[in-house]
């Protein structure tokens, strides 16, 4: 009796070995498939999050059309596009969008026009306006007021981003920076040489510290591939005078009258803006007031999508074309 009370024993003791085991495996295949369909189910909400964000970038290249459908030859915040952002509500979701004039801030891409002239910035060449755009941005850091940036660290800061986005190794002046200062240090690279592929850029660029970049985030952008300095002076907020300022060194009040006086619909001739007493006794040459327009042809559409708990963040750049097409000429993922 005993022999046989001990084989039960190992034989129960080996069955709920197996069943544990068995227990186990099933616990784990059912952890695994439970994670592969929350996998999938993220990786579907995902991408319909993508696709209300694509929708968005198709509703706001309708928006632009409408908007220069009666009025192409004018821009200005009074239009359909200026509405600041918006939220729709969809399905399991929502989707909000902003559009953004990218010729109503200071595009760093413009330095590599003066850079390929070889130029050394400096705000008093005001005999030179081959260098207009490093001149405005060397003003714009001062009037802005970074904190512990004086002119001399202004400068060098225009210079280092010049020589970054300029095509040849020459160094501007004794700010400046290229292969030789960016080699040497702890973790090497070298400069781009070419434009700027976004803001975030200038994390790398010599004598950009982290304050000033945040500082100068407001009144800056970069147009993919473009070195134009033309600014609509009919979309400038009315909170960045600074940039009106920068373009031609004058005074806070002088700047706030201009922007005052362009009412609802902007200035409808840039003519007009020039007859303004702040602008006429500083005898402009031409290629000064070149750097105003009344129109915008580059756009941003900043867009985030939401569906389920997935989150999706578009930023597309738009081009508007003579016959009132717009074509994409760039999209990056992310916040920025």
């Amino acid at each position: 009796m005993k022999k046989i009370s001990c084989h039960q024993g190992v034989a129960l003791i080996t069955v709920m070995l197996v069943v544990a085991l068995a227990a186990i495996l099933a616990t784990q295949m059912t952890a695994k498939l439970q994670l592969q369909l929350q996998r999938s189910a993220n990786i579907e909400a995902n991408q319909q999050a993508y696709w209300l964000a694509m929708g968005a970038e198709s509703f706001a290249k309708r928006v632009l059309i409408m908007s220069f459908d009666d009025d192409e030859n004018v821009t200005h915040l009074g239009q359909l596009w200026a509405q600041g952002e918006n939220t729709y509500p969809v399905d399991y979701g929502e989707i909000t969008g902003e559009i953004i004039d990218l010729q109503s801030c200071f595009n760093l891409n413009a330095l590599r026009h003066s850079g390929n002239k070889g130029i050394s910035p400096s705000p008093t060449n005001n005999g030179n306006t081959n260098n207009l755009p490093a001149e405005a941005l060397e003003r714009l850091i001062l009037n802005i007021g970074i904190e512990n940036v004086s002119s001399f660290e202004a400068k060098d800061m225009v210079s280092a981003l010049t020589d970054w986005v300029d095509d040849n190794g020459i160094v501007t002046n004794s700010g400046g920076a290229e292969d030789s200062e960016y080699s040497s240090k702890e973790y090497p690279y070298l400069p781009a040489n070419n434009f700027l592929g976004s803001f975030n850029e200038l994390r790398v660029v010599e004598h950009f510290t982290l304050e000033a970049i945040e500082a100068l985030k407001p009144y800056v952008c970069v147009i993919p591939n473009s070195d134009l300095h033309k600014i609509n002076v009919n979309t400038i907020s009315a909170d960045h005078i600074e940039i009106l300022m920068a373009l031609f060194d004058i005074s806070e009040s002088e700047a706030e009258e201009i922007i005052s006086s362009r009412g609802e619909e902007g200035y409808q001739k840039i003519e007009d803006v020039f007859v303004s007493p702040q602008l006429t006794k500083r005898k402009l040459t031409q290629e000064q007031k070149d750097q105003l327009v009344v129109d915008s042809e580059y756009f941003k559409l900043k867009a985030k999508t939401t569906f389920n708990d997935s989150y999706f963040f578009l930023n597309s750049i738009m081009k508007v074309e003579k016959n009132n097409q717009i074509n994409i000429i760039s999209r990056t993922i992310g916040r920025d």
